[in-house]
Order: C-alpha cells, then sequence, then structure tokens
C-alpha cells in the first residue's frame, strides 16, 4: 500500500514590508492579517502541520501567544522560498506549501488543485506547482505587480515576467494571458535545491523567484484557477479586507 505523503504549509512572514510596513500586524477584524492567514490555512484541513516562518519576534509572539504553531528565523533571506527551506530543512516532509502571509482569503479550492497535481504525478517528475488566474483587462496585463506567466501546451511554465507576455506583435492574432499566483507547492527537494543554487541576473532583474528554478531546469506545473487572491500590498487593500470581513 502506497504510504501517504507529509503535507505541510508554511507562512513566511516579514514585519518590516517595503510598500507597507508592519501591514502583517494590521487589524483585520478583530484579529491581525497574519493570524487571519494561519488561521484560514489551518481550517481547510489540508496539512500535516501548518507554520508561520518569521524573523520578527512581534509576528512570532502573535502566532505562539494564540496557541499558533511558528518558527523563527534566525537568517536574513532574500525570498521567501529560502525562507521557508532553511525551516525544512531537518522536517520529515514530502510536500511543502508556501503560503503568502498578507493573503487572509487563502482558498481550499485553490490549496486542492495544487496538490492534487502531485497526488497524480506517480513518477514525481513535477517539481513545484504553482496558480495562475486569466487576466483580461488592459490596466491589469500591462501592471507590472501582476507578474505574467506563459506555458507550453502541457501547462508547464516556459517563462515569468512583469512585462506584457507574449506581446502582441500581430494584433489580429488574440492572446491570452495569465497573473502568477504567488501560492507555490514544492517537492522538498526541489525546495532544497532552490535554496543552494545562485540567483541569476534574470531573477534579480524581474524580481521573481520563480524564474531560479526555470533557469536550472526544473519543472513547475501551472494550475488554472478562476478564484481570484486577495492579499494585502496596500493601506487601500487592507481597507477593502475590512470591508470583506463586515459583509461575513
Amino acid at each position: 500500500m502506497k504510504e501517504k505523503e507529509k503535507i505541510i504549509a508554511l507562512i513566511p512572514a516579514r514585519l518590516d514590508s517595503t510598500r507597507f510596513p508592519r501591514k502583517l500586524l494590521m487589524d483585520l477584524g478583530g484579529k491581525s492579517v497574519i493570524r487571519r492567514t494561519y488561521e484560514a490555512t489551518v481550517a481547510t484541513g489540508l496539512f500535516d502541520r501548518v507554520y508561520v516562518v518569521t524573523d520578527s519576534r512581534e509576528i512570532y509572539q502573535e502566532i505562539t501567544g494564540h496557541k499558533g504553531s511558528a518558527l523563527y528565523s534566525e537568517t536574513r533571506h532574500e525570498s521567501g522560498s529560502d525562507r521557508i527551506a532553511e525551516a525544512v530543512k531537518d522536517m520529515d516532509v514530502d510536500v511543502v506549501v508556501n503560503v503568502q502571509g498578507d493573503e487572509p482569503f487563502t482558498s481550499k479550492a485553490v490549496l486542492e488543485q495544487l496538490l492534487n497535481v502531485f497526488a497524480a504525478d506517480q513518477r514525481k517528475e513535477i517539481d513545484l506547482a504553482t496558480p495562475m488566474l486569466r487576466l483580461t483587462k488592459p490596466e491589469d496585463i500591462d501592471d507590472p505587480n501582476n507578474v505574467k506567466v506563459i506555458t507550453d501546451v502541457y501547462n508547464f511554465a516556459l517563462y515569468f515576467s512583469r512585462s506584457r507576455i507574449p506581446f502582441p506583435r500581430d494584433p489580429l492574432q488574440k492572446a491570452t494571458y495569465f497573473k502568477h499566483i504567488g501560492i507555490y507547492a514544492f517537492r522538498k527537494r526541489a525546495l532544497m535545491d532552490f535554496a543552494n543554487l545562485r540567483m541569476s541576473a534574470l531573477e534579480a532583474a524581474e524580481k521573481i523567484e520563480c524564474i531560479r528554478f526555470l533557469e536550472y531546469g526544473k519543472r513547475i506545473k501551472m494550475v488554472e484557477t478562476q478564484v481570484p487572491n486577495i492579499g494585502i500590498d496596500t493601506l487601500e487593500d487592507l481597507e477593502k479586507a475590512r470591508k470583506l470581513f463586515r459583509g461575513h
């Protein structure tokens, strides 16, 4: 009988965001943003364990003080993937899901889609699964904050960019555009490889960590979803999230 894979979720959490400092400790319906995200992830029931991984004592206390699980990261990291790679290095796990700390409306449906990729991957050939959402509005397609992805016919990623890709050279040929949503499901071995590989000039220029996986030959399965992500990057985003909670 095939042994069930061990699956955990890690939520990398940095306090001093460049665009919106201390956003993870901002109030959202009576609880902090990071606590809302942690509890939403636990509530999916999909994971053997859920941890917040942080280099902030305040965030660590916010989670553990409310009976949650958190890991303290002593090392400064360039990306969330590097942070969780340090955390899982000595853990006996098979699949690691990276949930963004500023997404308190994390969807169970999207997470299930990602985990189903690995359940169906009998030969364990897929290194990473991550969602994408179809874009239709020109302002969304041209927004550099929306990372775009192009795929092959089997929905494996070919490239990610903040620019409009594909470029509409022939306006009569209608192009399809997809936004990459920053939730990642890794095989542990791929995550550990990532942490040991050097950042390339392409990744540094675009500030997109998935590019490192592609440049070193990793296979990224893109999963199309219809569920939009609601992240909190600005004070305006926080106000929108508060209105959503008041409407529940």
